[in-house]
């Protein structure tokens, strides 16, 4: 199973503002019930509150590629998408000049779909942290999961280019 999914701006927004409004309610709770002498052990539980809220509601967010389908999954719903809906992926610049590694759909309800696995910053030097090291992971883990599932993947040359120059990922062979 390859976790993958990009979590849309404005979803990252609604959690971020439930993260903040838990923790500014807690924290007015404790200070309420045990007077202002409580004031920073109100702010610290929930500041902690309102991270765990936050890191519950993006961990629910993904979407998840199996041997058997596509889950796509957000903290209130949960859908599945069979393999054979898959026209085809593609590695190409989308609106931010981010890199954006996508699936195209067919059928459902709306005559074409897109659905982001993935979306990171162009890559210009080789891997230099553990964010560039779990994304290239996260990379060569799509591209076994599609070739297994013999979904045509297109990229754009320089986006192969610099990942085979950078992370010595090799262009895709079919």
């Amino acid at each position: 199973m390859v976790r993958a999914g990009v979590v849309p701006g404005r979803r990252a927004a609604w959690y971020g503002s439930a993260g903040l409004l838990l923790a500014v309610l807690i924290g007015g709770v404790i200070v309420g019930v045990f007077g202002l002498n409580r004031i920073f052990t109100g702010i610290a539980i929930g500041v902690v509150v309102g991270i765990a809220l936050m890191f519950a509601l993006f961990g629910r967010d993904g979407v998840l590629l199996s041997e058997q389908s596509i889950v796509r999954r957000t903290p209130w719903a949960t859908s599945t998408i069979a393999w054979d809906r898959v026209v085809a992926g593609r590695f190409a610049l989308d609106e931010h000049a981010r890199w954006s590694l996508a699936l195209d759909l067919n059928g459902g309800d709306e005559p074409h779909q897109e659905l982001v696995l993935l979306s990171i910053p162009p890559v210009v030097r080789p891997i230099a942290n553990a964010y560039d090291h779990r994304k290239r992971e996260q990379v060569n883990e799509i591209r076994t999961m599609l070739r297994q599932q013999r979904i045509p993947v297109v990229i754009l040359p320089e986006i192969a280019d610099a990942l085979q120059r950078h992370w010595r990922i090799a262009p895709p062979t079919s």
